[in-house]
């Protein structure tokens, strides 16, 4: 049965579509088709993998993201996409005050449990405060989500509207760690102590660094984002979203130790203030010679975002027997950013090459130059 959007989308509304793995596909594939009767809207998408979006279809909806991640980089080459540069520890109170608009939110919602109890599946983030603001909800129901413990958990009473579904979530190409990343690991252990409460992205680099820590009693995760790699550290996870393949979907299934939270609790410094040794391990487009971190534009293109790594950093440095890590090939270690200043030298931890670690914390500006020089390419 085709799906009409009109009996619930207004034009001119605004609409926060699950991002990353949780999008909602079909929902966003009858907006598209459906944009001419629709004009208007305001669509608030964050990372995109589906690549269902297309700088044609910003001719009636308006695109805006948080980033440039995923297929959002052509949008935002194309002058599609208009990208918020803020913290993501802000976008909660931004859709809260009617800066993201909120009046519909899309989601992809998993199968119900043996209570009838629908679940977030794979993101919780700042659909949360949307949720709460929202006018009406359009849930997706997707066979192959799994049933998660989420925040938010519904009944089909609580959506305006309801499609089933049965298709693979969108996810980003899966690459495994080459002999680069798999040194660059090797290089940041020495400084995860034991006990440590982590936080990582996705990609190659995090799933090299969990591949190392079975060794390490303990270990907790408390992240913005998880991916494969947490499978095998029996760890408890705390996490705005999930962002991986089948494997990982599968652990997560009806497993209470995956938590899918709020970004206005994952990225929340009040709470983060409360971890002790937390580690966090995150990655740049490049690094000067001070410790100024570029993670957003590559090229002249918006590939990345501002996003949760200066929250995470922050509270690592302030963390009782914490560090902020900062992973990247040598290669991408610079004189001068081609690109903005996302966190600043003053937030400067560990940077770490497979050449080896500067530990900049405390340095002079020529120490920390002579310290960069001698891991870089």
């Amino acid at each position: 049965m085709p799906i009409d959007l009109a009996g619930v989308v207004r034009p001119g509304d605004g609409i926060v579509v699950g991002q990353a793995c949780a999008e909602p596909q079909t929902l966003v594939e009858a907006l598209v088709a459906q944009r001419a009767a629709l004009s208007g809207c305001s669509l608030f998408l964050g990372t995109g993998y589906s690549g269902i979006l297309q700088p044609a279809h910003a001719d009636h909806l308006r695109l805006s993201a948080y980033c440039g991640i995923g297929h959002n980089r052509a949008l935002a080459g194309a002058g599609a996409l208009d990208i918020l540069p803020v913290p993501y520890s802000q976008l909660g109170a931004l859709i809260r005050a009617g800066r993201i608009r909120a009046d519909v939110v899309f989601l992809q919602v998993s199968p119900p449990n043996s209570r009838g109890e629908l679940s977030m599946g794979l993101a919780a983030d700042y659909l949360v405060p949307a949720l709460e603001v929202c006018r009406a909800v359009v849930a997706e129901v997707n066979e192959q989500a799994p049933w998660t413990y989420s925040d938010r958990l519904f009944s089909r009473k609580d959506f305006s509207m309801v499609i089933e579904t049965s298709r693979v979530p969108a996810r980003p190409a899966q690459r495994a760690a080459g002999e680069i990343e798999n040194a660059i690991a090797r290089n940041a252990i020495p400084f995860i102590p034991e006990g440590a409460t982590l936080e990582f992205g996705i990609g190659a680099l995090p799933d090299a660094v969990c591949a190392l820590l079975s060794n390490h009693k303990r270990v907790s995760i408390h992240s913005g984002t998880v991916g494969d790699g947490i499978v095998g550290l029996d760890a408890e996870v705390d996490c705005a979203m999930l962002i991986g393949t089948k494997k990982l979907f599968d652990y997560a299934r009806e497993n209470k130790r995956v938590r899918l939270r709020s970004s206005e609790y994952t990225h929340d410094p009040r709470v983060l203030g409360r971890i002790e040794r937390f580690v966090a391990i995150n990655s740049a487009v490049e690094v000067d010679l001070t410790g100024q971190v570029n993670g957003e534009v590559a090229g002249g293109s918006y590939v990345g975002a501002v996003g949760g790594a200066l929250d995470f950093i922050r509270a690592a440095n302030q963390s009782g027997g914490g560090v902020s890590l900062m992973l990247l090939p040598a290669s991408r270690i610079v004189v001068k950013l081609s690109g903005p200043v996302s966190t600043p030298r003053s937030e400067a931890g560990v940077v770490v090459t497979e050449k080896g670690a500067a530990d900049l914390r405390g340095c002079s500006l020529r120490e920390r130059e002579r310290r960069m020089t001698a891991i870089a390419a």
